[in-house]
C-alpha cells in the first residue's frame, strides 16, 4: 500500500512494504524495517533498521508537526489522485512482495485502475494476496498471467498516468 505525503512542501511515496512480522517501509527506493519502541505523549521513539530515533510529533487538523535532529518538519497525507503525476516511478510498478504463483487476473493492459484496486492475486504456501493499485492510472503493462510463477520484488505490472502514455 502506498501513501503519498507532503513533507515540507515536497511529495514523498512511502510504501508499506510489509506489516508482520515487523513493519517494512519503502521509502524511495530503499525499504527500513521500524519498530516503535517507546511513547510518552509527543514524545517517540523508533528503532529504524535498528537505530534509535528519537523525535516529537503533534498534529493540527490534518497537518503535523515532525520534531526530528533540531529540525522541525511540517507532514500531511496527500491525496494520490492529484500527486500521482508529481512524483517519480515508483507509483508505476507493481512488484510482488513474496515469491509465489499468479491465481488469478483482476486487470489487464489497457484497463483503467482506481488506487486500491486489485491487479492480479498471488499465491505463496497457501496465502493469497492481491496485488493492487498503488495509484490511479491506466495498467499500462502485465508480465505475468494465470498461473506463472513470480519472484520476490519482481516487476508484475506497471501504470501510466490517465489519459496518456508515458
Amino acid at each position: 500500500m502506498a501513501l503519498i505525503f507532503s513533507i515540507d512542501g515536497e511529495a514523498t511515496n512511502i510504501e508499506i512494504v510489509r506489516r508482520r512480522p515487523r513493519l517494512v517501509l519503502r521509502i524511495g527506493r530503499r525499504d527500513y524495517e521500524v519498530t516503535e519502541e517507546a511513547r510518552s505523549g509527543p514524545r517517540h521513539r523508533l528503532l529504524i533498521d535498528g537505530e534509535p530515533i528519537d523525535f516529537a510529533a503533534v498534529s493540527d487538523g490534518n497537518v503535523g508537526f515532525v520534531r526530528l535532529r533540531n529540525r522541525t518538519r511540517q507532514v500531511a497525507l496527500l491525496d494520490s489522485r492529484q500527486t500521482a503525476g508529481s512524483l517519480d516511478e515508483s507509483l508505476d510498478d507493481i512488484r510482488a512482495p513474496m515469491p509465489g504463483v499468479v491465481v488469478s487476473v483482476h486487470k489487464g493492459a489497457g484497463d483503467a485502475v482506481r488506487r486500491g484496486e486489485a491487479i492480479l492475486t498471488i499465491e505463496s504456501m497457501k496465502l493469497q494476496m492481491a496485488l493492487t493499485a498503488p495509484r490511479d492510472g491506466i495498467v499500462a503493462s502485465l508480465s505475468k498471467r494465470a498461473e506463472d510463477a513470480v519472484d520476490k520484488d519482481e516487476i508484475v505490472a506497471s501504470l501510466v498516468a490517465a489519459g496518456g502514455a508515458e
